[in-house]
C-alpha cells in the first residue's frame, strides 16, 4: 500500500497533464545541462508507464474538439442539459446497465451526493479505510452530509465482506443501535495499487446491504481500467450497486468531470442535489464531448493494453536483474524489483527510447499501464530496459 505522497513520487507525471509531465518547468531547470528529458519527447510518441492517462498538452484540446465538431455541431449544453452532456449520460447509463446517469463536475461531488441520497435519514456509512471517500475528501461525509463514516478493514480482499458484516452487527447492538444507510466500495483502490474487489465479494456485499435496508455505492473512478481482467463483465460488476461513479479525466481524456449512474428516481434527485451544492455549471460539453469520443472502443483498446502489459511483464521477468511483482486482482499496476546494475541509469536509458517511468525507490519501480503502451512493440520496450 502506498501513501498519496509516495504515489505521486512513484508517478511524477501525475495524471500526465502538462504540468505533471514537466513541460512547464521553470526556465532555470530547462537551461540545465542534462541528458534527454521528458520535454524532449514528442507527446504523441511517448510511451508512459507512469500514469493512467494518455499524456497531452493543453494545446491539443482545441484540435481535438475541432475534430469532434466536424462530426457533429450539436454539442452545446445549457446547465448540463442536452448536447454532448446528454449523449454522454445516455452512453454511460447503457454501458453500466443503469437507467440513467448524470454529469458531475468532480468525482468528490459524485461520491458525496450518492452517499447522501442512499443514506437518507440513517447516520452511518461503511467504507474501506483506504478509500478515497475516507482518506481524500476532507471529511466531506461528515461536514457536508452530517453522516458518520465508519472505516472498515479488508481493503480489496475477500475479507472486506466479513469486515462489513461485522460493522453491521456492531451498529445493531443494543441498547443504542445505530442504523447504517449505505456501503461505499472503491474499486479499483488507488491506495492499494489498483487492486479491485472481486465480483464474488461485491455480489455478497450487495445482498448483505439489501438485507439490512442499506444502499450500495461504487466509487468506480478507475472502473474501466478493469477491462481485460479475466472474467470481468462491466454490467454484471455494477449490478449489485444502487449508484456508480466513473471519472472522465483519469483515462478518458477529458479535462474534468465525472458521471454518476443509477435508476431514474435516484439520478433525478442527484441532479437536484448537484444544483444545491453548486455543481450545475453552465457548460460541460467540452469535457463530455472528449470523454464520449474516447469511450467509443475503449473496452477493446484497454483489453489490448492488458494483453500487451502481460507480454511486457513476461519479457521483463525473464531478464537478469528484474523480478516482476503483480498486484493480486490488480487492474493496471505492477512492480519491478531491480538489482543495482539494472536500476542504475534506467530512467535515462528509457528516455532515449521515448519511454517514461517513475522513480526507482529502494530498488523498486512501479509500472502503470495505459494506452500509450500500444505505441511501440513490447519487445522494443523490454529491450530498452537492458543496460
Amino acid at each position: 500500500m502506498v501513501s498519496r505522497r509516495e504515489f505521486m513520487q512513484a508517478a511524477p507525471l501525475g495524471a500526465l497533464s502538462l504540468a505533471g509531465l514537466g513541460l512547464a518547468w521553470p526556465a532555470a531547470h530547462a537551461a540545465a545541462k542534462t541528458p534527454r528529458s521528458v520535454q524532449d519527447i514528442p507527446v504523441e510518441k511517448m510511451v508512459s508507464l507512469a500514469g493512467d492517462n494518455v499524456p497531452r498538452k493543453p494545446a491539443q484540446y482545441p484540435a481535438q474538439l475541432a475534430e469532434i465538431l466536424k462530426e457533429t455541431s450539436d454539442v452545446g449544453d445549457s446547465y448540463l442539459a442536452e448536447g454532448a452532456v446528454g449523449r454522454l449520460e445516455a452512453q454511460f447509463a447503457k454501458l453500466l446497465g443503469k437507467e440513467d446517469a448524470a454529469f458531475m463536475p468532480t468525482g468528490t461531488m459524485a461520491n458525496q451526493i450518492a452517499i447522501r441520497l442512499l443514506s437518507g435519514d440513517r447516520s452511518r456509512v461503511l467504507l474501506q479505510k483506504e478509500s478515497h471517500v475516507y482518506r481524500d475528501e476532507a471529511d466531506a461525509v461528515a461536514v457536508m452530509n452530517a453522516i458518520n463514516p465508519v472505516p472498515v478493514d479488508g481493503g480489496a480482499s475477500d475479507g472486506l465482506y466479513d469486515a462489513v458484516a461485522a460493522a453491521f452487527a456492531q451498529s445493531a447492538e443494543k441498547p443504542y443501535p445505530v442504523e447504517i444507510g449505505a456501503v461505499s466500495v472503491e474499486s479499483p483502490v488507488r491506495r492499494l495499487d489498483g487492486a479491485a474487489v472481486s465480483q464474488e465479494t461485491v455480489s455478497k456485499l450487495g445482498a448483505l446491504a439489501r438485507s439490512k435496508g442499506a444502499g450500495m455505492h461504487l466509487d468506480g473512478a478507475r472502473l474501466l481500467l478493469m477491462y481485460g481482467n479475466k472474467d470481468f463483465d462491466l454490467q454484471r460488476y455494477c449490478a449489485p450497486f444502487d449508484s456508480v461513479y466513473v471519472s472522465l479525466y483519469k483515462y478518458l481524456g477529458a479535462p474534468f468531470g465525472a458521471v454518476l449512474a443509477g435508476d431514474k428516481a435516484f439520478v433525478a434527485k442527484a441532479r437536484l442535489a448537484r444544483h444545491v451544492f453548486g455543481g450545475t455549471i453552465y457548460h460541460g460539453w467540452i469535457a463530455a464531448a472528449i470523454a464520449s469520443k474516447t469511450l467509443v472502443g475503449f473496452d477493446q483498446r484497454f483489453t489490448r493494453v492488458h494483453a500487451e502489459a502481460e507480454r511486457l511483464l513476461g519479457l521483463l521477468g525473464a531478464m537478469p536483474g528484474i523480478a516482476v511483482q503483480r498486484v493480486p486482482n490488480g487492474s493496471n499496476i505492477a512492480f519491478l524489483e531491480l538489482d543495482e546494475r539494472m536500476a542504475t541509469g534506467l530512467r535515462e536509458r528509457l528516455l532515449e527510447q521515448d519511454i517514461v517511468v517513475g522513480s526507482v525507490h529502494e530498488g523498486r519501480l512501479q509500472l502503470t499501464f495505459n494506452e500509450t503502451i500500444l505505441r511501440k512493440p513490447v519487445a522494443a520496450i523490454a529491450a530498452a530496459f537492458s543496460p
